[in-house]
């Protein structure tokens, strides 16, 4: 039966059409005829879930009607909640944090650090118009997951209110005389959603619980101490909302030794599946369970030992994980060993697995402070190989157990695992340790990047936290000593690059988000000591991207094409560009991080090895070498689902799920169409993630690897009827074309997996 909307709504439905025509110069004069046609409605959600269930890729407009009246919504409940009129939308900004402070929601800090005056005058900054930015399910994701509600669940903040109160927080240490105008800058970049910032910051900054950061790295000791001192560190970092990357390469295998004893270690496995209890048991906020993912070698022994069915439902469910997530570290040597072919073709390459602990005994391998080293401490550069000479030391040497099998078993162990699970992840050490701008910490040829996070875009120096020693001190208190390790975090931020690109605000915006990050390091929180060591040592920042499928379709480009590639080459060059100077600048104002002398950045070898020649290449080398910069890394493309989707884009540098599909979540299920789809954007959309050919998507990935001085969070879309050479020939392109890492294979018989939320930026 049709209903119709009465006066009062109907012009509301009239204005957002109307103002949707004005912002995206969309054609609304169909649908402002159609809503004037329709029959008697009633008000408020009625009329939200017309426009919600006119979403289709014949009207997508409709999301800006549904998320206008949703808007509308969302004013009224603030005003009803802080006591002023709905008409005004927007309260008084000085009373919310006064409020929200008194209550505890919000951190002091604000209150201590800016005058009333001051935030009376950065209130007045607030622009309602720019909530009009916003499509349906951008706005509902941002109100029901980050805005500042009271502990009884009723919503005090708004939009632009939450992005003042970020930039507020990241700003409050610069110097008073311009901190104002770099708290209205930062307010810019995200109020016209050019960028986001990591979901953590989206939701805790300036309240009074939670941290920044997005994700963590810890490498486990091979020790009792180790290995329950790296458990409690991520209860506690799971605890406050980080998703944790764990490498477990160094502790020892089954069957190896204990103090002497043989064949009493019972390997990995038991200590990954307590880890996968603590994931669960500790959850994020109360929000969702922990979220880890443990990594290991292929060379060590407990590969085929049950690492890599700990997800898959076949087996003993004793030696079970389902709820953590798996990658394998590959080197070089291993894809060549998969290439490895007899006479009639058939794959004859050996590999062999040990036990870390025993190639140290046995080898007698040292670095020059008589530390004792394993396989996984050295990784080949492309003149020197040092971890393939170490390799076939291992395996020359008669006294150390092995175990061999064919390199294609292991890899067609992986790839059955991949296609039920979409893990492990992939992630190619040799490359990753090469390209690594500071690698002088440790020494070419000797590892420094074990692994990778979570969401495999993070890649930075590694190493264990150890004991030193135990005591009772003078009062009676037992104290314990540990040396900490590199224990690596990411601070993460990206670019939407359909709205930053078309509005040719790069140069401008890049700067004030470099800044945002770099604060992270400086505000943040971090429960664990040496995390928050590992932070101020190195400054790492993650910058990165969302919204690619989305701007080759307004650029004109399909996915399948040279020119996909050689966009993906400029653009990203110029984003590298950008950051590297941003950073820069930083160092000269504030100081470089404390590990630059020596490093790539140092010598120039960063900016030689990518064949950055032009003029302003140069100028900037030299201006690095002379100044420094903030940052030892400073790129990482994350997944980016939920906050592009805020961003109002597609999901990171993925292409789209489909033009037209159902967004479903536990508390949701929308509709929702490819953004800015028309007759224009319609054939650049219309082939979606599993029907393109993947080896456009490596070539891209290839091409922006290049500008990114850390990683990508890459995925592989198959289908499931996909031949085993198929995806083989995928994983080799990969690694042929220098990538560092992929991430899930997706193919279409899984059951949709859940994102890291940590990751979104």
């Amino acid at each position: 039966m049709n209903m119709k909307i009465e006066t009062a709504e109907m012009s509301s439905v009239e204005k957002a059409l109307e103002r949707a025509t004005d912002v995206y110069g969309l054609d609304t004069s169909e649908l402002l005829e159609r809503a004037g046609e329709l029959a008697e409605q009633a008000k408020g959600e009625q009329s939200l879930l017309y426009a919600l269930n006119h979403i289709t890729m014949d009207q997508p407009e409709w999301t800006y009607v549904a998320a206008e009246l949703y808007a509308s919504d969302l004013y009224k409940k603030a005003a009803e909640h802080r006591g002023y009129s709905a008409s005004e939308k927007y309260g008084d900004f000085y009373k919310l944090i006064q409020e929200l402070t008194h209550v505890g929601i919000y951190s002091k800090e604000l209150l201590f650090s800016y005058s009333q005056e001051e935030i009376t005058e950065l209130g007045q900054e607030v622009e309602p118009e720019r909530d009009l930015l916003f499509n349906y399910i951008g706005l509902f994701l941002l109100a029901d997951r980050y805005l500042a509600k009271d502990y009884e669940g009723r919503l005090f903040e708004l939009p632009q209110e939450r992005f003042l109160v970020i930039a507020m927080t990241l700003m409050q240490n610069e110097p008073k005389e311009r901190r104002l105008k770099l708290v209205k800058e930062a307010y810019w970049a995200m109020s016209h959603l050019y960028m986001t910032v990591a979901t953590p910051t989206l939701s805790n900054a300036g309240k009074s619980f939670g941290q920044l950061s997005s994700c963590f790295i810890d490498t486990v000791d091979d020790s009792l101490d180790g290995i329950y001192l790296n458990n409690w560190d991520i209860a506690r970092l799971s605890k406050d909302g980080g998703g944790i990357g764990i490498y477990y390469g160094k502790v020892r295998a089954l069957g190896s030794d204990i103090k002497k004893f043989k064949g009493n270690s019972s390997g990995v496995v038991p200590w990954i599946r307590l880890l996968n209890d603590t994931a669960v048991s500790v959850d994020q906020l109360g929000q969702r369970q922990g979220a880890v993912a443990i990594y290991l070698d292929v060379f060590h022994k407990d590969i085929m030992n049950g690492f890599l069915d700990l997800k898959t439902n076949n087996g003993d469910e004793r030696r079970k994980a389902h709820d953590i997530f798996t990658g394998v570290s590959i080197p070089d040597l291993f894809m060549k060993r998969l290439q490895e072919k007899d006479e009639n073709g058939r794959s004859i390459g050996e590999w062999h697995t040990f036990c870390p602990h025993q190639v140290k005994q046995v080898m007698g391998w040292k670095d020059a402070n008589g530390n004792a080293l394993g396989l996984e401490d050295f990784y080949d550069e492309k003149d020197t190989k040092y971890f393939s000479d170490k390799y076939q030391e291992a395996v020359d040497h008669p006294l150390l157990p092995r175990k061999t099998y064919r390199a294609m078993e292991i890899m067609a162990r992986i790839m059955v695992s991949q296609l039920e699970t979409g893990t492990p992840y992939m992630f190619y050490r040799d490359e990753v340790n090469r390209q690594n701008p500071n690698k002088h910490t440790r020494g070419r040829g000797l590892t420094s990047i074990y692994c990778s996070n979570l969401c495999t875009e993070i890649m930075q120096n590694m190493s264990a936290t150890t004991i030193v020693k135990e005591y009772t001190d003078e009062d009676g208190n037992l104290v314990m000593i540990r040396k900490p390790g590199d224990f690596v975090v990411c601070n993460l931020s990206s670019i939407n690059l359909p709205r930053a690109v078309k509005a040719d605000v790069l140069e401008r915006l890049v700067p004030i988000q470099t800044r945002m990050l770099d604060n992270v390091i400086d505000l943040n929180t971090i429960s664990v000591g040496q995390a928050e060591v590992t932070n101020k040592k190195y400054r790492a920042i993650g910058l990165g991207t969302f919204g690619w499928h989305h701007l080759l379709a307004l650029e004109g480009i399909h996915w399948e094409s040279e020119k996909a590639v050689e966009f993906a080459d400029k653009l990203y060059e110029e984003i590298a560009y950008q950051t590297i100077r941003a950073s820069m600048q930083l160092a000269e104002e504030k100081g470089a991080f404390s590990q630059f002398s020596g490093s790539e950045w140092h010598t120039g070898e960063y900016f030689e090895r990518r064949n950055y020649t032009s003029e302003r290449w140069n100028d900037l080398q030299q201006q690095v070498a002379t100044t420094g910069v903030r940052n030892g890394w400073m790129m990482a493309v994350a997944p980016n689902s939920s906050t592009a989707k805020i961003g109002g884009s597609t999901d990171g540098i993925d292409p789209l799920y489909a033009v037209e599909y159902a967004e479903e979540k536990k508390n949701f299920k929308f509709k929702v169409t490819a953004p800015d789809l028309d007759h224009n954007t319609y054939d650049f959309y219309r082939r979606s993630r599993h029907m393109l050919d993947q080896k456009w998507s490596i070539r891209q990935n290839a091409a922006r690897q290049r500008h990114i001085d850390q990683s990508i969070s890459f995925n592989f879309y198959v289908p499931h009827t996909i031949k085993a050479k198929e995806l083989l020939e995928l994983h080799l392109e990969a690694w042929k074309q220098n990538l560092k890492t992929t991430y899930y294979v997706r193919s279409t018989s899984q059951a949709e997996i859940e994102e890291c939320e940590a990751c979104q930026s």
